[in-house]
């Protein structure tokens, strides 16, 4: 004679699950589009900077300036949605126990890390939207609709390999310190990548180095979608890809092991 077990959880449908994913994507998208702490200055630097570098000063210097500063500042723009909408808020929700809660909720286990992808996207989408239309609209850039369509595709998914260094970042550091450890990581590598200052017009050690950082190679691509490239594409997916899986891989390790 079979027995019931009565504390047994009972089996989320398809439709469940499917709707717990959407709904904690939403929530977390809204959470932080209401969010002008995080919201205002992912939004303004950027486009600050382009406004001043690549629209103001950038025609004295040269007639692909705008073109080349849209690339740079597109990818840096994009590095802070992933680095600091995960790497600052995983570290402070794994502080106050939020971490814990979510875990403890009968929700799937991987709609927490998807709700913050689909935010970083978001973000990462209307960066890249404020830029474009600045560079088309006020700049005066010139792009064939498919170089348009192919820089919005490439930042908005450039987010990824950010979003995954934000991970592992927010599984090693403690709430109060993430946001001064993702800085000494953002802004350093910004620089070090070329986005700040055309590589040729750095020093030959830091050329070198520049190919250690995802960002050099998002802004490599990022400058081959605007034509000005200087080839090796697939070299620059892989490698993106290559920091997108392993910074994930290290990170999901440690949030097994330590929460």
């Amino acid at each position: 004679m079979s027995t019931i077990d009565s504390t047994a959880t009972p089996a989320m449908t398809t439709a469940r699950v499917v709707a717990a994913y959407v709904e904690e994507a939403r929530a977390e998208c809204l959470r932080y589009l209401r969010n002008p702490g995080f919201l205002l200055p992912t939004l303004l630097f950027p486009s600050v900077f382009y406004v001043m570098f690549g629209i103001f000063l950038a025609h004295a210097n040269s007639a692909d300036a705008p073109r080349y500063l849209l690339a740079s500042y597109g990818t840096f723009g994009v590095m802070a949605p992933g680095l600091f909408g995960f790497g600052v808020s995983l570290a402070l929700e794994r502080d106050t126990g939020l971490l814990t809660l979510k875990r403890a909720l009968p929700m799937p286990p991987g709609a927490y890390l998807l709700g913050k992808m689909c935010m970083a996207l978001l973000v990462a989408a209307i960066v890249s939207a404020i830029l474009l239309c600045l560079a088309i609209f006020v700049a005066g850039v010139q792009l064939p609709a498919w170089r348009i369509g192919g820089f919005f595709l490439l930042e908005v998914l450039g987010v990824l390999p950010f979003a995954a260094l934000g991970l592992l970042v927010g599984t090693l550091v403690k709430g109060q310190g993430a946001p001064g450890v993702i800085n000494l990581i953002y802004l350093p590598m910004a620089f070090l990548s070329g986005l700040w200052f055309p590589l040729p017009v750095m020093p030959a050690l830091l050329q070198a180095i520049a190919p250690l950082w995802p960002a050099y190679h998002l802004n490599q691509l990022a400058l081959s979608a605007m034509g000005l490239g200087q080839g090796g594409e697939a070299l620059h997916v892989a490698v993106l890809a290559g920091f997108t899986v392993a910074f994930v891989a290290i990170a999901t390790r440690r949030l097994r092991r330590h929460g």
